[in-house]
Order: structure tokens, then C-alpha cells, then sequence
């Protein structure tokens, strides 16, 4: 059943690459089939299916076999009933988000194949497998983000998105190779039996190539640039790549190979700074930020940090809760997000204003994913970032970066509630409304998890870590942040809390200069190389070359001159020859 669940969302999506480009009805039932099918199927394997591994032989690579393996987990199908739910609301979604888009039928169909390649890397048993849903996902976001060819930034955004991710597959790629080849083996029940033998220079190294891979795909730090860019593609897109599918593969894909992680200190010690510095950059980017998906997008960065952190500290469990709760209140905001842009017409909070009267359904889920997000009882992100601060305890540097995270979470969060829905109306050609039950119902249905994933988590045993000052202070903290927003907000005269900020604003909306600093570092400096490079091939390898047919050429046709020759011209040249034969064989013998 594992195979028809990967495979189904993906056969959909390559029979919807071959209809016409405007076969709406077509391509978006074959895109809700595909998700639609996942999700039941999903559900039924959690319901009774077998746990385990299932393996059949591919192909081999000398002593090396390549198997097509599942592993299937308990883990491993509550991922994939993320992924399953996010691609059904969005496939949905974009019904109506996209209505009079000329290239729906292969935005669906792309869709469905990124939501296929999701799920290979969920069950992948094998390093291979892994590898090549890694890449499909990839390849399928670079189209989908540049969906929109009208837009001169998406393809910007897309081949940022594509090169800045390609950084980091170079290192994954060298990591499941290394692995491979040590453990003669690319299945990972049989990988990770053989971490302990290996040694731990080799251990780190590959832990660190495949840490490289993670951070790329799932935005940290360095690699974390190409994420607010990606805004650029259409925001049921957004929400399909920041919430339970592309940037949370990293993460998973660290719990499923925890213990190569686990065996190197080096590399657990790089994660957590990684994380560290992830979790507070993404939440002072956010604090700032007037497009409302930016400030999304740097909540993902953020709360990615939280993840990796987590996973840092060897708390596997904390992690994918707040993966799992994320994906559902992630995917709400932008889904949300996009029913404002919609009826506004700008994705800039600065135009907006009011609007919770005239989009009380939108108003209210936003509401819901927004406490979601802060982490305000009894929601779910309240449960699943109180595992992560608690996991986070017995490390203090990474545990007062969380707590700082939690302040900032609870300002941007405020002050986007705020500009967007309250005070008057800044734009006065802006007049909101809903929009249809194609948008509106994805946004109801995300908002269950979203709101009650926690309380069901306590239904079914989920403990609290602390009850104590613990549990409060990270509480204490969100209201502390909400209440500066709430006063930003009011000193401003309804107008933005971030004026409070002067000058830093603007760079803090800008990620910290982060972007110059890498186009000073890395892209000019190539660029330079690349254009020393092409000047040295042009002017002097080719220019050899080029030089050495044109003297050959010209040789030739002297010598064929000579042969054409008038007669007693060339009669004069005959004799001239053989006269200097004569003399030098007479001089030389």
C-alpha cells in the first residue's frame, strides 16, 4: 500500500503534464485525486497497517545494491499525513486562487509531483531513494516558485532558490556516498547498524556534508537567503514549501539519520549554533518586514531554529511535534495571508487595515494560526515549542535564544494581527471581502489542527515536560511580547509598531544585510573568476588556437602563391633550389 501512496499523487501529476495547459476541470481533479488518494491512504496505514521495512532489489553498483526500500513508522506516516493534508488544502486552494491562470494544468501537476517526491523521502529505506525525492522535491520547487512568468522576480527568486540549494545537495550527495561506501551499504536500517564501526573522523565528515544538504533545504543558516525570496511564487506555493513539506524534509531527514548525528560531537555542536543563529535572525527579520509574506516566511526561518535546535539536543520527539503542529499553523497563515492579498490586491500591510468585519473567517483561522504560532495556550504551538524550550534547558546559551525567539515571535505575530486587521483602512480603494469556499475551506480545516492538535496530544498521553516556572516563563514572555506590540501599536497611533525601531528597521526587514554580505563574499567574487576565466579562455587558449590556424593558413597560401607561379618565375625557383641543394652538399660532405 506504501508504493500506491507514493506513487498515486505522482502518476497524477505526470498525466497532468501531458493535458493542455487550460484543461482546468481535468487538471484539478487529477491534482485533488492525487492528494486526496495520499491523505486516505495515509490514514488507513495509521489505522492498521503493518510497521516495518519493505525491500526490493534495483540495481547494483559493484559490491554496492540499490534497493527500492519503505520504512514505515509510526514517525514516518504522521509526516506523511502532513504532507498529505497541506497538499489536499492547497491543491483546493488553488482552485479558486488561481481562477483565469492560462498554466493551471502544469501548476497542479507539479504540485502533485513535488507531493509524491515528499513522500519518497518520507519512507525511504534507502539512502538512494532518499536522494532522488530529494532532488525531484527540489527540481519541482524551482518550477513552482516561478510559476508566475509576469513577475520579473520570480525567476530571480526561483534560481536563487536552485543555486543556494544546490550548495548544500553537493554536500549531501558526498554524505550518503560516504556512508554508503563505508557501511557497503545504501539501505539505512544496515547505514546506521554500521555508524559504530566506523571511524569518527569519517563519522563527522559525513555527518557534516549531510548537515550542509539539511541547511540548504531547510533554511539555516548560512544557507537561509533563498527562503523570503521564494515569496516571489504564488502563495498557495508558499504555504506548500514553508509549512509540512520542502523545509521540513531537513528536519526529518535529521531524525530518520539521528544516530550519524548522534555519534559526532563536532557535528551536533555545528547544528546547535547553526540553529541558534537561525532562530533569532528569521525572528528579528520578521519584526520589521512590511510584505506579509516576508514576515511569514522569516517566521519559518525562525521556527526552523527551534527544530534544529531541538534535534541539537538530541530531543527527536520535541522536534517533530513542533514540525508536525508547525505544518498546520504555517500553512493556515499563508493560506490566510493569500485570502487578504487577494481581496486587497497587495501583499504590504501598510495598505491594509480593518479588515476583520468585512473577512471575519479569514480574521478568525488567522487568529487561530496566529496563536498557534506565538504559542498561546490552549493552541498547538503552545505544547509542541513548551517540548522544544524544556528540551532546551540543560543548554543554556540555545535555551536563552529560544526564550529571546519566544518575544519575538509574540511581536511580529501582534504587530502583523494588527496592521492587518485593525485600526482604519489605509488604503480607501481597498474594500475586503471573503473569498469563495474554494479558499475559505482549507482555511477551516487547518484551523482543527491548528487549534486543537495540542489539547488531542494531551488526550492521548502527552505529558507537559515542566509545570513550573519552566512552563510559565516561556508564557510570561509571549504576553510580554504581545503587550510591546499592542503598545508600539497604540504610541503609533494605530500606525506600525516597528516605527519604534528607527533606523534599524529597515535593516532588520532586510535579514541583516545577510544578502550583500553574501553577493560581496560569494557572487561578485565568482562572477569575477567566472569573467578572469572566460577572458583567459577567449583571449588565450582560443586565441592560440585561433592564432595557430590563421599562421597555418596563411603558410598555405604563400606556398600555394609559389605554386601558381608564371613560368619562368617558377623555372628561377627550381634552379635557385637546386643550386642551394649543391652547395650544401658539397659544403657538408
Amino acid at each position: 500500500m506504501i508504493a500506491t501512496l507514493v506513487l498515486t499523487p505522482l502518476v497524477c501529476g505526470l498525466i497532468g503534464l501531458l493535458l493542455p495547459q487550460r484543461n482546468r476541470p481535468v487538471a484539478a481533479l487529477l491534482g485533488v485525486f492525487g492528494a486526496l488518494a495520499a491523505l486516505a491512504l495515509t490514514v488507513l496505514e495509521l489505522a492498521g497497517g503493518e510497521r516495518g521495512t519493505v525491500s526490493y532489489h534495483w540495481a547494483s553498483f559493484g559490491d554496492l545494491d540499490v534497493t527500492l526500500t519503505a520504512l514505515v513508522d509510526t514517525r514516518a506516516l504522521l509526516m506523511a499525513l502532513a504532507v498529505a493534508v497541506v497538499a489536499l488544502c492547497v491543491q483546493v486552494y488553488s482552485i479558486g486562487y488561481l481562477a483565469g491562470d492560462g498554466r493551471y494544468g502544469p501548476y497542479a501537476a507539479q504540485i502533485s509531483i513535488f507531493t509524491g517526491a515528499m513522500l519518497t523521502v518520507v519512507f525511504s529505506g534507502d539512502l538512494v531513494s532518499l536522494l532522488i525525492g530529494w532532488e525531484v522535491m527540489g527540481a519541482c520547487s524551482y518550477l513552482l516558485i516561478a510559476h508566475d512568468r509576469t513577475l520579473p522576480e520570480a525567476p530571480r527568486a526561483a534560481v536563487k532558490a536552485f543555486l543556494v540549494t544546490r550548495v548544500g545537495d553537493v554536500g549531501f550527495l558526498l554524505g550518503i556516498v560516504l556512508l554508503g561506501v563505508q557501511a557497503g551499504t545504501f539501505r539505512i536500517p544496515e547505514v546506521l547498524a554500521a555508524v559504530p564501526a566506523m571511524s569518527p573522523g569519517t563519522v563527522t565528515a559525513a555527518a557534516l556534508l549531510l548537515l550542509a544538504g539539511v541547511a540548504g533545504k531547510s533554511a539555516q543558516f548560512p544557507l537561509h537567503t533563498w527562503l523570503p525570496d521564494a515569496m516571489a511564487g504564488p502563495t498557495p506555493i508558499s504555504a506548500l514549501i514553508h509549512a509540512a513539506t520542502m523545509v521540513a524534509a531537513g528536519v526529518y531527514v535529521v531524525t530518520r539519520l539521528f544516530p550519524v548525528f548522534a555519534a559526532s560531537p563536532t557535528a551536533l555542536a555545528v547544528m546547535a549554533a547553526m540553529a541558534g543563529v537561525t532562530l533569532l535572525l528569521g525572528a528579528l527579520a520578521a519584526t520589521a518586514a512590511d510584505d506579509i509574506k516576508r514576515v511569514l516566511a522569516w517566521s519559518t526561518v525562525s521556527q526552523l531554529g527551534y527544530m534544529m535546535a531541538a534535534l541539537s539536543a538530541g530531543a527527536l520527539d520535541a522536534a517533530m511535534f513542533h514540525l508536525l503542529a508547525h505544518a498546520a499553523f504555517k500553512a493556515l497563515l499563508f493560506l490566510c495571508a493569500g485570502s487578504v492579498i487577494h481581496a486587497v490586491g497587495s501583499n504590504l500591510m501598510s495598505h491594509m487595515g480593518g479588515l476583520r468585519r468585512s473577512m471575519p473567517v479569514t480574521f478568525w483561522t488567522m487568529t487561530i494560526g496566529l496563536g498557534a504560532l506565538i504559542g498561546l495556550p490552549p493552541f498547538a504551538g503552545f505544547f509542541s515549542k513548551e517540548a522544544v524550550v524544556a528540551a532546551l534547558h540543560e543548554r543554556p546559551a540555545l535555551w536563552l535564544a529560544a526564550l529571546l525567539g519566544v518575544v519575538l515571535t509574540a511581536w511580529y505575530s501582534t504587530r502583523l494581527w494588527l496592521l492587518t486587521f485593525f485600526g482604519p483602512a489605509r488604503d480607501a480603494s481597498v474594500h475586503g471581502h471573503e473569498p469563495g469556499w474554494a479558499m475559505l475551506a482549507p482555511l477551516l480545516l487547518l484551523a482543527v489542527p491548528a487549534a486543537g492538535l495540542g489539547v488531542g496530544a494531551l488526550a492521548a498521553g502527552y505529558e507537559l515536560a515542566h509545570l513550573g516556572v519552566e512552563l510559565v516563563l516561556p508564557l510570561l514572555l509571549a504576553v510580554l511580547g504581545v503587550a510591546v506590540a499592542w503598545w508600539g501599536w497604540r504610541r503609533a497611533d494605530a500606525g506600525d509598531p516597528a516605527a519604534v525601531l528607527g533606523k534599524a528597521g529597515p535593516f532588520l526587514a532586510g535579514g541583516l544585510g545577510l544578502d550583500t554580505v553574501q553577493d560581496r563574499v560569494i557572487v561578485r567574487p565568482v562572477r569575477g573568476l567566472a569573467r578572469a576565466i572566460t577572458a583567459v579562455d577567449v583571449s588565450g587558449v582560443d586565441g592560440a588556437v585561433n592564432g595557430l590556424g590563421r599562421a597555418t593558413v596563411g603558410a598555405g597560401a604563400g606556398l600555394a602563391a609559389w605554386h601558381r607561379a608564371a613560368l619562368p618565375r617558377a623555372l628561377a625557383g627550381v634552379l635557385i633550389g637546386a643550386v642551394v641543394v649543391t652547395v650544401t652538399a658539397v659544403v657538408f660532405t
